[in-house]
């Protein structure tokens, strides 16, 4: 994916390093995407939190409402993709066992 590495995802990911402020975090998201799309991504990431501890697809799907074809692209992810997710879990206090 390093032709989505252009100059203009540079900068947003320069500008999400450097806010440290939950707040404005939030309104920059809420500026950025929609309702909809803020939602799912935070449910991905509830869903990686969930398989990273070792829960089953039917109780992630219970517990988060997410789709089965959801929850095994972000098991892809986690086995096979860049490491985003597993930062993402270490940066909330999440270890894997």
């Amino acid at each position: 994916m390093s032709e989505l590495r252009t100059p203009e995802v540079e900068n947003l990911l320069s500008v999400f390093a450097k806010l440290n402020d939950n707040d404005t975090v939030f309104a920059l998201l809420e500026d950025l995407f929609t309702i909809r799309e803020i939602r799912e991504t935070s449910q991905r990431l509830a869903v990686a939190r969930l398989l990273s501890s070792g829960k089953p697809y039917s109780a992630i799907e219970e517990a988060t409402g997410a789709s089965a074809t959801t929850i095994a692209r972000v098991s892809k992810c986690l086995s096979y993709g860049s490491g985003g997710y597993a930062a993402a879990l270490e940066a909330l206090g999440d270890k894997k066992e």
